[in-house]
């Protein structure tokens, strides 16, 4: 039975079969672009490298694989694995620098293209990904390069923020929830940090990010196509790492406490561990629901979204690990580390098939 199409006035999605062949450039400019993102400007051309023919169609939600990453190594320093946890945040930053140039070069040499591509949803992660790498360098006691990158990712937001959320409509992908991952993002690195340097500034900053968060993934479910979860190309998954992030943050608020600043009083923290939890329960109820989907309508090909159902398995991972030490709830941690591991199988197959991927691109336009 066919798929139903998009509606009228709609972009179709990149993971739709297309109704007719792309011309060989055109094809090669939109392999790897997320869904609902517009067509982009063609890349200016290359002085012939294949990888650098490669990298110029890279699109701007490539960050996700750095969010994926960083989540892994959060993930694998709170089970007690620093080594890999090292290794991956290390791997991370790499990713990072490498995005961030390309980000700077586009900005100052190919501004058309980049002012496209920021009103795409797939630019939050941009502030999405430094946030996840600064925490990580927190998670190490890294607390002054985590203040830049969060420096960094505050001047970000608002910038792109405004830019992507002017461009919503109905009927859109999964990562039209990246606004409530970034701002989530923010919220759980300042916390971190506020715990870190006992800023009570810092985490009241974070609270209110944390119910603006909230806000935005409420008008971000509303204008998600609830058709996804059976059609999307992997990106599907961040409705539920928004909730899962945004758990991550009403714990980390409720951490920062601890720390005897007196942040709120019993009647916040009360709401606070109740808003948590209810969120940890979403998050996990989308989990459940995305992986039968998963079974229901297999889509075995690669697709540089699936970076985008990385992330929100190694967040909900990290998030029921976070919230078992916030709200004292041991029983949790099992659960969280069997979802860390499945997070690590999962980075690993969609790194291979990135990785193979790339390789054929590359070599498909070496000269023969």
């Amino acid at each position: 039975m066919p798929r139903p199409r998009p509606p009228p006035g709609t972009r179709a999605y990149f993971c739709a079969p297309a109704r007719a062949p792309l011309p060989r450039r055109a094809a090669l400019l939109s392999i790897g672009r997320m869904p609902g993102s517009p067509a982009l400007p063609s890349p200016a051309p290359s002085p012939g490298s294949p990888f650098l023919v490669w990298w110029a169609q890279r699109p701007p939600a490539a960050g996700a694989a750095v969010m994926a990453t960083g989540i892994m190594s959060i993930g694998l320093h709170l089970t007690g694995y620093d080594v890999l946890s090292r290794v991956t945040l290390a791997m991370a930053c790499v990713g990072w620098v490498a995005l961030a140039a390309d980000f700077a070069v586009r900005l100052v040499r190919r501004r058309e293209r980049w002012l496209t591509e920021a009103g795409t949803p797939g630019a939050m992660t941009a502030v999405a990904a430094t946030a996840v790498l600064g925490t990580g360098f927190s998670a190490l006691g890294r607390h002054t390069l985590s203040e830049a990158l969060l420096a960094l990712a505050a001047v970000l937001w608002p910038v792109l923020l405004v830019t992507v959320v002017r461009r919503w409509k109905r009927g859109m992908p999964g990562t039209v929830f990246l606004c409530c991952v970034a701002t989530q993002g923010l919220a759980v690195q300042g916390a971190v940090l506020a715990e870190a340097e006992a800023a009570a500034w810092l985490a009241h900053t974070a609270l209110v990010l944390f119910w603006l968060g909230l806000v935005l993934y409420g008008v971000a479910l509303a204008l998600f196509d609830p058709r996804q979860p059976a059609e999307g190309a992997g990106d599907q998954w961040v409705a539920g790492g928004a909730l899962a992030i945004s758990a991550l943050a009403g714990a980390r608020l409720l951490t920062a406490d601890d720390g005897g600043m007196y942040l709120w009083n019993a009647d916040d923290t009360g709401v606070l561990r109740t808003v948590t939890v209810a969120l940890l329960v979403l998050s996990l109820a989308w989990y459940a629901v995305l992986l039968v989907a998963e079974v229901r309508w297999p889509r075995p090909r690669y697709d540089m979204c699936r970076w985008a159902t990385v992330f929100p398995m190694g967040m909900t991972a990290v998030a029921t690990l976070s919230v078992a030490a916030a709200v004292d709830v041991p029983s949790l941690k099992g659960p969280g580390q069997v979802l860390l591991w499945v997070a690590v199988a999962a980075w690993l197959v969609v790194a291979a098939a990135a990785l193979a991927t790339a390789l054929a691109s590359v070599r498909s336009r070496a000269p023969r």
